[in-house]
């Protein structure tokens, strides 16, 4: 066996080794990425995911040249090229050298950006069986194309990455489930012990009020009627958070049924197909349901707008009141753990969220997530 074939041979299995060890999908891919680079010709290299809809977004890199580097990889996160159109064609079967790169020619018109002698590179698809997450990209400086044998480690490195990223993903779909899980026996232990005895007092209480002729007695009794139901309405909108129900015929259906539960109006207007994916809907529903549990609590109305609308790039949610209000000098300190956890939410997608209030203004809350 000649030397080389041999120190490829240790190279994936030095990769595999640590792949298997990995569970974060970044540190996974950044490790992998570098370890190729070290035992090998390649010098640079990229990582783009791919989605459905052919939107790619630039996960990981290593060694840029710094006119690659420049502004955040603005030329890679930028823009098409032909390694990308091909994969989203399905064209793009196996490592291949790419004669020529857009993304890298664009860095060469621009002045004062060093490409430090990287002119082509190769790529080859991230895949797992029929799945297909997206590419793997190297370069070498002063390198136009890479030899079979290249091409060959390169694609034995790619399927191993295509096989771990399948394994994360299946990993954390194992961890959504369990979570739900919980969250269902958490949400059906609630209503069978707290939720039940909450509505025995209640039911007591206001035994109490008829049984007594005591002004005071009948006073302390209405307060703790008037207590209870409140606790009562508490846990319920808990439970739901808990285990919503309706949201398995959408969004809107989810939180008609939502708001029914905190007593409040809620007025719809929709634009573009609502159609999304099961963690945006999911993101979208909690945001919207700490928005209507501020209105109940504090904003002194009854009654909210929601206003969502798809298009091909965003989707936009805005929950609007006519409420007192509140103050807030600066959006970057929330002035509560409810509405950071809405930021840190929105922020998770790779979103944003916005606040517009006033005293006596009302508030309207703006969330913006890529689609």
């Amino acid at each position: 066996m000649q030397s080389n074939e041999l120190s490829n041979i240790e190279l994936l299995k030095e990769i595999a080794e640590f792949l298997n060890e990995e569970t974060e999908m970044e540190q996974m891919l950044q490790g992998a990425l570098r370890k190729l680079l070290e035992g090998t010709i390649f010098e640079t290299g990229w990582i783009f995911f791919i989605n459905e809809k052919g939107k790619q977004e630039l996960i990981t890199h290593e060694n840029l040249p710094n006119a690659l580097q420049q502004n955040d990889c603005r030329h890679l996160q930028k823009g098409g090229c032909w390694c990308v159109s091909r994969f989203r064609n399905g064209d793009l079967k196996k490592a291949s050298n790419i004669i020529e790169c857009k993304r890298i020619e664009n860095t060469q018109k621009m002045k004062n950006e060093n490409n430090e002698g990287i002119t082509h590179h190769a790529t080859v698809p991230l895949q797992s069986g029929q799945e297909r997450f997206g590419l793997l990209n190297v370069a070498t400086p002063n390198t136009i194309r890479f030899s079979e044998g290249e091409l060959a480690l390169l694609e034995s490195v790619a399927f191993q990455i295509g096989s771990a990223i399948k394994r994360i993903l299946l990993t954390n779909q194992e961890r959504e489930v369990a979570l739900v899980q919980e969250r269902n026996r958490l949400a059906r232990d609630l209503h069978d012990s707290v939720n039940q005895l909450l509505f025995s007092v209640t039911l007591t209480a206001r035994g109490g009020i008829e049984m007594t002729e005591q002004q005071e007695v009948k006073t302390t009794f209405k307060e703790i009627q008037y207590l209870t139901q409140e606790a009562l309405t508490e846990m319920r909108a808990l439970i739901w958070q808990l285990r919503p129900k309706g949201l398995e015929a959408g969004i809107i259906e989810g939180l008609k049924g939502y708001g029914e539960i905190l007593g409040l109006t809620l007025t719809f207007k929709v634009k573009g197909v609502i159609n999304l994916p099961a963690n945006m809907e999911e993101t979208l529903f909690r945001i919207a349901q700490e928005a209507l549990n501020n209105i109940r609590k504090h904003s002194g109305v009854l009654n909210a707008e929601l206003y969502l609308t798809v298009t091909p790039t965003d989707v936009l949610l805005v929950v609007k009141d006519e409420g007192c209000g509140f103050h807030m000098n600066e959006l970057k300190i929330l002035p509560s753990i409810g509405l950071q956890s809405m930021r840190d939410r929105a922020n998770s997608m790779g979103g944003t969220i916005d606040w517009v209030t006033e005293w006596n203004k009302g508030t309207e809350i703006l969330v913006r997530l890529p689609y």
